[in-house]
């Protein structure tokens, strides 16, 4: 029944993008906030569009047996894991669900034979880098909204989903070693009781802006403290308190970035304590990661991410590979032992600058990299230098490949092409457009992030 927008007795079948789910209302579809599959409830229409409406859960009628308690007390709130209430087997069973539904409607493939998704060991404390902004106008949360006793507003975490101008203290976060909660929290107590000042991102002022804390299976940490001002005292006693209250901390910096966005790729990181990296390895290959360093965010993940595609390119030591996207290298290094040459190609001059590093420092010689826009680097002059590719591996961001990149791969016939994507939909669009020239041979899921609807998908092509 309806009055108005409320809506009662809405059985919920589906999972949708951001966390999202999906019902139907008089064969209408409602995006619904607060749900999980299986679900039964009453909700709330807040906006309405011809097609779809969008709506949130006001009262749980009948819970799903899908349903679990979220262990963090920011469930809802942060939006980091917006999955944590619904249990893992299920998470796991929407995300295959999520590729085989790209591969049919948007490849194109009839029943693509998909192998089962490989799950997460950890499905907490399995990242190892986050972020945090300072704040000196917190989120309030409802139960402050009216205490006049409210009197501090500064604070250190996440932005809300959809509200950028908002900051939610965090207190526990559970998707990082324990200890960076520990760091995080002894920041933010001795910037309170030292009186320095927290970011305000209306005014463009105060000293403390944001915290970077990485960390390796090696066991090696990395802090870095962005700085909007250069104030050489309040930030000295910063940095020293957590040198001295922090040990295990192997490389401590910090960046003066007084431009009004937070971006950090055009900025400085400057040494204050230890190295200028961390170390993280994955099998026998040792990797240098710097403040700006792009790694896989879950590495033992990552890790089975990278077995995948080596047993999906099937080297016999022959081969001349090409790795776009390639990032710092680290799919690169991986399969090289198995491969004639490898050729790494990349936007980002810095990521280049570390995969170099890294071939350097695992003494690797049938590496080369180069920088530039991809279809712009892969022409026919580039392929008769460097050889055509026997295998492409291409692993691009969520956009997928340019049309023109796709072409350029195209062109250079190569036998093999093993495509890793964090996003089934653009992964989807670009094998339909490689169809007529390529089979798709093997198809496999990897859960990257628990608790949120991000999958990879790593699909192995052959020429035909």
């Amino acid at each position: 029944m309806m009055k108005n927008n409320f809506v009662g007795n809405v059985t919920v079948i589906d999972l949708a993008d951001k966390g999202k789910t999906v019902g139907k209302v008089d064969e209408k579809a409602v995006f619904i906030e607060g749900a999980v599959p299986g679900d039964v409830v009453d909700i709330e229409i807040y906006k309405r569009s011809k097609s779809f409406d969008e709506a949130r859960v006001v009262n749980l009628v009948t819970p799903s047996p899908w349903r679990t308690t979220p262990v963090c007390e920011h469930f809802g709130l942060c939006g980091g894991c917006k999955w944590q209430n619904l249990e893992y087997q299920s998470q796991l069973q929407f995300k295959e669900k999520n590729v085989r539904d790209a591969m049919e409607r948007i490849a194109k493939l009839e029943s693509p034979v998909i192998n089962p998704i490989k799950g997460s060991e950890a499905i907490y404390e399995y990242r190892n880098k986050l972020e945090f902004t300072f704040t000196n106008k917190r989120y309030l949360l409802k139960e402050e909204m009216n205490d006049s006793g409210v009197h501090q507003m500064n604070g250190l975490g996440f932005h809300i989903p959809g509200k950028f101008n908002k900051v939610l203290d965090i207190n526990d976060c559970h998707l990082q070693d324990q200890r960076s909660g520990e760091i995080r929290r002894f920041v933010r107590q001795f910037a309170l009781d030292n009186h320095l000042t927290f970011f305000d991102l209306k005014t463009q002022e105060g000293l403390l802006r944001n915290l970077i804390i990485r960390n390796t299976t090696l066991d090696e940490w990395m802090v870095v403290v962005v700085f909007k001002e250069d104030l050489k005292k309040e930030r000295e006693a910063l940095l020293n308190a957590v040198k001295t209250n922090f040990p295990f901390i192997n490389s401590i910096q910090y960046i003066i970035n007084a431009k009004r966005n937070d971006s950090l790729h055009d900025q400085l990181p400057i040494i204050y304590h230890g190295e200028s990296y961390i170390t993280e390895q994955l099998e026998n290959l040792r990797f240098r990661i710097s403040p700006k360093s792009f790694f896989q965010t879950n590495t033992r993940q990552g890790l089975e991410l990278y077995r995948i595609t080596r047993e999906f390119a099937a080297l016999t030591g022959n081969e001349t590979v090409y790795d776009l996207y390639t990032g710092t290298g680290s799919i690169a290094a991986f399969v090289s032992a198995k491969a004639n040459k490898v050729v790494g190609v990349e936007y980002v001059q810095e990521a280049i600058d570390d995969a170099v590093v890294n071939a350097g420092l695992n003494q690797i010689s049938n590496m080369i990299f180069f920088a530039g826009d991809m279809k712009d680097v892969l022409t026919k002059d580039f392929f008769q230098t460097h050889g055509k590719p026997d295998v492409i591996i291409t692993d691009p961001p969520r956009a997928g490949m340019h049309e023109d990149v796709v072409k350029r791969i195209l062109e250079s016939g190569a036998k093999r092409i093993v495509y890793v994507s964090c996003n089934p939909a653009t992964q989807g669009r670009d094998l339909l457009m490689m169809a007529n020239d390529y089979s798709v041979v093997k198809i496999q899921p990897v859960d990257m992030f628990p608790h949120t609807s991000h999958v990879e998908n790593v699909v192995l092509l052959e020429r035909k």
